[in-house]
């Protein structure tokens, strides 16, 4: 955990933003004990290998979100309308990703034969654990940015204009999206005439 904290402290050139990611940690071991309770299991060794696995992934997470809504607060974001698109942006990918992994460990949680409970075990513990830290942390993350970002809470604007701020930003860079297009398709347009007048006055000139 201190390795993690010191080379997102590096990343993000500030002490206090990774803490909006470990802060999401708590949430995938939560999830993870509750399933192995559920389940009756113990806290074997097996259970802590995946738990290691699984605080990789929830960071993982985490650290998506926060860096979207950093790069939108440098582009002129407020803090809450960052963490919103941050979240939005970022919500389908993590869930897809987040998915294809649970899934994945569907067979472990649920195997037989030998050796199954050490399967069992951390299969179930990793399963639980990301599906907490998907579905929780998607919402408190950017909760959490915002919290060490503002060191408050309460927003003084209304949803409304929040998300007028956020549709704002998108149509800011949609219309520079497509200038930067503008501008390639004209710099590919003279290219290409300059190629045929050389292709041109070579043929005169033979």
């Amino acid at each position: 955990v201190v390795m993690v904290f010191l080379i997102l402290a590096a990343q993000y050139e500030k002490w206090s933003l990774p803490f909006s990611v470990l802060m999401a940690l708590p949430f995938g071991t939560f999830g993870a004990l509750a399933a192995v309770y559920l389940r009756g299991l113990t806290n074997d060794v097996y259970f802590q290998i995946g738990l290691v696995t699984l605080l990789g992934l929830a960071a993982k997470n985490a650290i998506l979100i926060v860096e979207y809504a950093s790069l939108k607060a440098a582009e002129g974001y407020s803090t809450a309308a960052a963490a919103i698109e941050a979240a939005r942006l970022r919500f389908r990918p993590i869930v897809m990703t987040s998915l294809a992994f649970i899934l994945g460990v569907v067979p472990l949680a649920f195997s037989s034969g030998a050796g199954a409970g050490a399967r069992i075990s951390a299969g179930t513990g990793v399963m639980g654990g990301m599906l907490a830290a998907t579905f929780l942390a998607i919402f408190f993350v950017p909760l959490f940015f915002k919290l060490i970002t503002d060191r408050k809470l309460r927003e003084t604007r209304s949803a409304e204009q929040l998300y007028a701020e956020v549709a704002d930003g998108e149509r800011r860079s949609a219309a520079a999206h497509a200038q930067l297009a503008a501008e390639a398709a004209s710099s590919v347009h003279v290219r290409k005439g300059q190629l045929t007048h050389r292709k041109e006055a070579h043929e005169g000139g033979e």
